[in-house]
C-alpha cells in the first residue's frame, strides 16, 4: 500500500486557500478517477481508499500535520518511503511543482512537522509552486488568501499534472516519478517563458 498526504486545513473558511494545495490535489485526483466511495474518518484525517492507495487530508490543522502522518503510517504499518506528501510551497513559483524524493522542511512548518513527528527526512514529496515575485501581504496573510482568477490560469494546469504524479507513484518509486515529471516540469517552465508553451 502506499499513501499520498495532501496537506491542507480543515473548515469552509480555508476552502481553495493558497495553503490548501494538497487538498485541492486530493479532490481533483477523485474526480479525474471517478472515485466514489466515501472518505473515513480515522487517526485524525479524511481517509479515501482504494484497493492500493490511501488518500489523505490530515485534519489536525496545517501546523500539527505530522501528528495525523505518523498515526496513518504506523495503524496501516506503511513505510515512510511508500508516502507521497503533496503540499504548497512559498518558496517555489507559481505555476512550477518538483518532485523530490526527501530534504528538508525550508519555511513549511506543515512538512517541519511531518519531518519531526515521523523523525526523518527521507520522506518523498511534491511541491507545488505558490510564489509570487511581488506581493503585498506577510506570509500567513498571503497563504490563507484564495487565488485570484489570473493566478488559477497557471495553477490548474499544475493541479493537473500533480494528478498525473501520484498515478504515476502508485506503481513506481519515487525516483523514476521524479525523473519524468521534474524533468516535464522544466520544459513546461521553459516554454511558458519564451512564449512557446503547447497544450500538454
Amino acid at each position: 500500500m502506499k499513501a499520498v498526504f495532501g496537506l491542507g486545513n480543515p473548515g469552509l473558511r480555508y476552502t481553495l486557500t493558497r495553503h490548501n494545495v494538497g487538498f485541492q490535489v486530493i479532490d481533483l485526483y477523485r474526480k479525474v478517477h471517478r472515485l466514489k466511495e466515501k472518505g473515513r474518518i480515522t487517526c485524525s484525517s479524511l481517509i479515501y481508499r482504494t484497493e492500493d492507495l490511501f488518500l489523505v487530508k490530515p485534519m489536525t490543522y496545517m501546523n500539527a500535520s505530522g501528528e495525523a502522518v505518523k498515526a496513518v503510517l504506523e495503524s496501516y504499518k506503511i513505510p515512510v518511503d511508500n508516502a507521497l506528501v503533496v503540499y504548497d510551497d512559498l518558496d517555489f513559483p507559481l505555476g512550477r511543482m518538483k518532485v523530490l524524493p526527501g530534504g528538508g522542511a525550508g519555511t513549511h512548518k506543515g512538512m517541519l512537522s511531518i519531518l519531526s513527528a515521523v523523525g526523518s527526512e527521507e520522506i518523498p514529496r511534491l511541491r507545488i509552486g505558490i510564489g509570487a515575485k511581488h506581493r503585498e501581504q506577510d506570509a500567513v496573510s498571503y497563504v490563507l488568501d484564495r487565488f485570484a482568477p489570473r493566478e488559477w490560469e497557471k495553477l490548474f494546469p499544475v493541479l493537473k499534472r500533480a494528478v498525473d504524479v501520484i498515478e504515476a507513484f502508485r506503481s513506481s518509486d519515487i525516483n523514476a516519478v521524479m525523473t519524468c515529471f521534474n524533468r516535464r516540469d522544466r520544459q513546461v517552465a521553459t516554454e511558458r517563458n519564451t512564449g512557446t508553451l503547447k497544450n500538454l
